[in-house]
């Protein structure tokens, strides 16, 4: 029959389900709240001036401390007989007003003098950062103060100092993030494009550092409110007959006893304009944070949550091995979305065996991975189904206290990335005297030794003059192997590699490869090898599944995989890869994308890229049928031999 390609209604694509910015606010209760504060109490000061209120001015000594819900005076009068109420209003615009205005000036100048600098470097950076330094010497309440002494009373000189004092706080903040950023390569491509040093600082870096200043301004308003009421207190701020908060708060303390509602009316709604103004703020952090719409909502645990029910527990193979996964199901909940990561995978890795897990990026190995010592961070995710054994034993019904002697201990793990795994700030030898001294109760002497062995075990020369090396001072073939030395550390039974040689040229990675089957070889420890090449799967693997869209699509031997592929989604990435000795063959890349995992199309999750795809593919659940204990497709019409159709 020849191929034919069905066009079939394609499934609606979901709304976005990562929580938006103002989803996030209200996720937060105390920014909600806040914010529900605030923006009552900046209506109310915007519509003072509409309001029917009495001047805030006019002295009435008749009416002098009327009490609060006085008659005509609803939150009574101070000791000149002038009505709170509108004082209150209008001493809370100009301070608002104040702070905002403080808070502008000192963003705009410390953000300038922060870019310039940071991007400027050197002699310019220097000058910069040392008059800032010069500033933030003397106390900031102290230096404000001598600013007015020398300026003179008054609310705008008030508002200069409190501006001033606090340009130093943005100076610095946005000069250490420009600094990183401008070294960036990003701003290195600009520079080579013809873009002037003006246009890569305001076009380039600017946007970058945006959220930072945006963040700092909001946590400020509300300190620079305090600020200016203190100085009002003091006399220093607005004068008579003017009124603000720190003023009315200043006229009131002298009548604290006698008149009480007088100092407490005002210092209440510095509270609440302060308070709300700050949760905010911290409100505003949080929405600017990249993780939060990630939908990390709080910090992730020690281990992924496990919600499975007791029903949905499968029990382990017969087949004796070092891991077995039955059904397992890992989720990311964000928003109001779930994404099936894994959706129901079954691996059995037996004692000195190496297993290849084979697919493109997003098709779920990684999550595997790392659901079996629950490494997946919650939240997001959780394990919602099936079970890991590892010798028999569940580990996802493990306790925290076992889970964590059993990583590093009987568990490894090798990443892809070996300066994401080693610590920038510690030796070598350090870091595997600690993978040792989790597991194994040895002393100074013993722990050197046992580090020395392993070092040489990984073919790293000169082991002894390597474990003072920090990581940076190695190559990068040195650090896998140094990270391969700590996975071996505690003579693991089972070894998980994340594409440990994908960042390797081909020379490091021929001899990480031939390393780590040497010792599996010697240590008969069983392998979790997952990779995108079929190159390195050949060299290396005895056995191959294949995942797609978190689940597992074909399994088998290394040579009936490579020899005989029978799922097409297989056969392509097979044809991705170059053979030696064909120069002319084609290599076929696979057209389309892979389908996001939390809109599964119904059927076969590989049919909208098939060439081989058929009506009846589309519908229903597709279930791995085995051919063999070992030789198993998730595929409704296999390729013949040899793969062809």
């Amino acid at each position: 029959m020849t191929d034919t390609a069905v066009n079939t209604k394609a499934k609606p694509a979901p709304k976005s389900a990562r929580p938006g910015t103002v989803a996030l606010l209200l996720n937060n209760s105390l920014a909600t709240g806040g914010l529900i504060v605030l923006a009552v109490i900046c209506l109310i000061a915007l519509a003072t001036p509409l309001l029917p209120l009495p001047d805030p001015d006019a002295t009435a000594p008749a009416d002098r401390l009327l009490p609060v819900f006085s008659e005509g005076h609803l939150l009574g009068t101070d000791h000149l007989g002038r009505d709170l109420l509108s004082r209150l209003l209008w001493g809370t615009r100009v301070s608002l007003a104040v702070g905002v205005s403080a808070t502008l000036i000192a963003a705009f100048f410390g953000s300038l003098f922060g870019l310039v600098a940071g991007y400027a470097g050197g002699r310019t950076d220097t000058v910069i950062m040392r008059g800032i330094d010069m500033v933030m010497a003397f106390p900031y309440i102290l230096l404000a103060l001598a600013i007015v002494a020398v300026l003179g009373p008054g609310l705008l000189n008030a508002l200069y100092a409190i501006a001033l004092v606090n340009i130093p706080f943005f100076a610095r903040n946005i000069r250490g993030i420009t600094y990183g950023l401008a070294r960036r390569e990003f701003v290195d491509a600009a520079r080579l494009s013809g873009k002037s040093p003006v246009q890569i600082l305001f076009i380039e870096i600017l946007p970058n550092v945006l959220p930072v200043i945006v963040i700092t301004m909001s946590t400020t308003v509300g300190w620079m409110i305090l600020e200016t009421a203190g100085l009002s207190f003091l006399g220093l701020g607005a004068q008579p007959p003017q009124a603000d908060l720190g003023s009315m708060l200043g006229e009131g303390r002298k009548i604290l006893f006698t008149a009480p509602h007088v100092s407490i009316i005002p210092g209440l709604m510095i509270f609440a304009l302060v308070m709300s103004i700050n949760l905010f703020g911290d409100g505003v952090r949080d929405v600017l944070d990249p993780r939060l719409r990630a939908g990390s909502l709080s910090r992730p645990v020690a281990r992924t949550a496990v919600a499975r029910g007791g029903s949905d527990i499968p029990p382990p193979s017969a087949t004796p091995g070092v891991l077995d996964l039955r059904g397992l199901r890992t989720e990311f909940r964000i928003g109001g979305s779930v994404y099936k990561a894994v959706g129901g995978v079954d691996l059995h890795v037996r004692q000195g065996e190496c297993l290849g897990v084979v697919g493109e990026s997003g098709s779920g190995k990684s999550v595997t991975a790392m659901s079996v010592m629950g490494l997946v961070p919650t939240p997001p995710g959780r394990i919602a189904g099936g079970a890991a054994y590892l010798e028999g034993e569940d580990l996802f019904a493990a306790s925290d206290g076992r889970i964590r002697h059993l990583r590093g201990g009987s568990v490894a793990y090798v990443f892809q990335d070996p300066l994401s795994t080693l610590h920038p700030l510690f030796t070598v030898g350090d870091q595997l005297k600690e993978a040792i001294r989790a597991h194994q109760p040895l002393s100074n002497a013993q722990l050197k030794e046992k580090a020395l062995e392993l070092l040489s075990l990984v073919r790293i020369p000169n082991p002894k003059e390597r474990l003072s090396a920090y990581p940076h001072e190695l190559s990068g073939g040195m650090r896998q192997r140094v990270c391969i030395a700590m996975a071996l550390a505690n003579d693991a039974k089972l070894l998980i590699a994340d594409e440990p040689t994908t960042a390797l040229d081909v020379t490091v990675q021929a001899q990480v490869l031939t390393l780590m089957n040497g010792l599996r070889r010697e240590r008969n420890a069983a392998i979790l090898f997952i990779t995108h090449d079929f190159g390195v799967v050949s060299a290396l693997c005895d056995r191959v599944a294949v995942m797609y869209a978190g689940r597992i699509v074909e399994t088998g031997t290394t040579r009936e995989i490579l020899e005989n592929p029978q799922h097409p989604y297989t056969a392509k990435l097979i044809e991705c890869v170059p053979v030696l000795g064909e120069p002319e063959r084609r290599l076929d890349a696979i057209e389309g994308r892979p389908p996001v995992v939390n809109n599964l199309p119904d059927g076969c999750a590989f049919a909208d890229r098939c060439p081989r795809v058929r009506p009846d593919c589309r519908s229903g659940e597709l279930e791995l049928k085995l051919s063999s204990p070992e030789r198993g497709v998730r595929c409704l019409y296999p390729l013949g031999e040899g793969g062809t159709a």
